[in-house]
C-alpha cells in the first residue's frame, strides 16, 4: 500500500482527490494521512467525501476512514467500470471539483461513463462551471479525449442544489504541445448572475473589457440573467476565453458577497491580457489540472506564466502513481513543462 502525506505541497483537497482517482486508475492501493493538514478545518469536508466516494464507486473500492472530518483514508481499489452514476453532494460543495477527481478515472474506465452530480456549480475556491467546460474540457478534448458537459441548473452557497451531467466516451490519450502560438480567434466570455440585478452582470462585463485593453476589440462576452427555474439561490460568475490553434486560455472569477462586480471583472480581464502578452499556452489554473492527462498520455509539453505550489504538489504525487517524469525550466519570463515517460508503472 502506498504511503501518501496529505500535508504535502499545497496539503489540500486537491493532493487527496489526485491521490484516489490515481489509485483507482493504477490498481495500487493507497493510504492517505494527514489530509488537508494545511488547512483551517483539516479532514474531510462534505465535498471531499463526496468526491471520495465517487471515485470508489467506479473503482468499487473498499474504502476504510471514510467519514466527514476524517483525517486519514485508506483506499482499495478493485476494477474500473463505466456506466451511469448519481452523486448528490447534500451540500453546495463544489460539483466542479468532485468532477476534478471522477474525469481521470472516467476517460481511464475505456467503457462509457456519464455522471450526474448535485451541488454548487459555482462556489468559491474551486473552477466556475464555464471556466471547467470551456477552458479545461477543451484542453483535454486536444489530447483525444471525449468529453460533453451540460449545466442543468445553477447552485451556489450555501444552499447548493445545482445540477451538472458529464459524459464519457472511450478513447486513448495522446501526448501533445499546448502552444500558445496562432491565437486568432475572438475572445469569447459569459458573465451570468441568478435571482440578483442584472447590472452586476454588466459591470463584470465592462470591467472586464477594459482591464483587456487592445484584446478587448476581439472579445464577446455574453451576459446572461438567470431565475429560480435556471438557478438555485443567488450566484454569478465571469468568464473568458480565448482558443488558439494549439491551446486554450481562460480566466475566471465567482461572485461574492462584499465583492464589487468590477473587482471580478477586473481580476479576469487583466489575468487573460496578461497570459496573452506573455505567450503562455496555459493559465496558472489549467496548468496545475492538465497535468494528469499528460501524464496519462504518456507525454505533453506547455508553457505558463509561473507554476503554482499546487502544480508541484501535483507533479510530486503523480510521479508516485505513475511511470512519469515531469521537467522545468524557465525562458523569457515563461515556465516551461514538459511530461516524459520514464520506465514501468510500480
Amino acid at each position: 500500500m502506498l504511503e501518501i502525506d496529505g500535508g504535502y505541497g499545497e496539503g489540500g483537497g486537491q493532493l487527496l482527490r489526485l491521490a484516489v482517482a490515481l489509485s483507482a486508475i493504477t490498481g495500487i492501493k493507497v493510504h492517505i494521512a494527514n489530509i488537508r493538514a494545511r488547512r483551517d478545518k483539516p479532514g474531510l469536508a462534505p465535498q471531499h467525501l463526496a468526491g471520495v466516494q465517487a471515485v470508489g464507486r467506479l473503482c468499487e473500492a473498499s474504502i476504510d476512514g471514510l467519514a466527514l472530518h476524517s483525517r486519514e483514508i485508506a483506499f482499495e481499489p478493485a476494477a474500473l467500470r463505466g456506466g451511469e452514476y448519481h452523486f448528490d453532494i447534500g451540500t453546495a460543495g463544489s460539483i466542479t471539483l468532485v468532477l476534478q477527481a471522477l474525469l481521470p478515472v472516467m476517460l481511464a474506465a475505456h467503457q462509457p461513463c456519464k455522471v450526474h452530480i448535485t451541488g454548487g456549480t459555482d462556489v468559491r475556491q474551486a473552477p466556475a462551471a464555464d471556466y471547467l467546460r470551456e477552458v479545461l474540457i477543451r484542453l483535454v478534448g486536444r489530447l483525444g479525449a471525449q468529453v460533453t458537459m451540460c449545466v442543468l441548473r445553477r447552485g451556489y452557497y450555501p444552499r447548493g442544489g445545482g445540477e451538472i451531467e458529464l459524459a464519457v466516451k472511450p478513447t486513448k490519450l495522446a501526448p501533445t504541445v499546448f502552444d500558445a502560438s496562432g491565437y486568432r480567434q475572438a475572445i469569447h466570455g459569459l458573465a451570468h448572475v441568478a435571482n440578483l440585478p442584472e447590472h452586476i452582470a454588466l459591470r463584470m462585463k465592462q470591467a472586464a473589457l477594459e482591464r483587456l485593453g487592445t484584446y478587448g476589440a476581439r472579445a464577446q462576452i455574453e451576459t446572461q440573467l438567470l431565475g429560480h427555474e435556471a438557478a438555485y439561490g443567488a450566484g454569478g460568475a465571469i468568464v473568458c476565453w480565448t482558443e488558439g490553434e494549439h491551446t486554450v486560455l481562460g480566466a475566471a472569477r465567482i461572485a461574492e458577497r462584499g465583492v464589487p462586480a468590477e473587482v471580478l471583472g477586473e481580476a479576469v480581464g487583466e489575468e487573460l491580457a496578461a497570459d496573452l502578452a506573455a505567450g503562455a499556452a496555459l493559465d496558472v489554473h489549467a496548468a496545475d489540472q492538465i497535468l494528469v492527462y499528460c501524464a496519462l498520455a504518456e507525454g505533453g509539453s506547455f508553457s505558463t506564466r509561473s507554476v503554482s505550489l499546487h502544480a508541484r504538489t501535483a507533479m510530486w504525487l503523480i510521479e508516485q502513481f505513475l511511470p512519469v517524469r515531469f521537467e522545468l525550466a524557465q525562458a523569457a519570463g515563461l515556465a516551461y513543462v514538459t511530461v516524459r515517460t520514464c520506465g514501468k508503472q510500480p
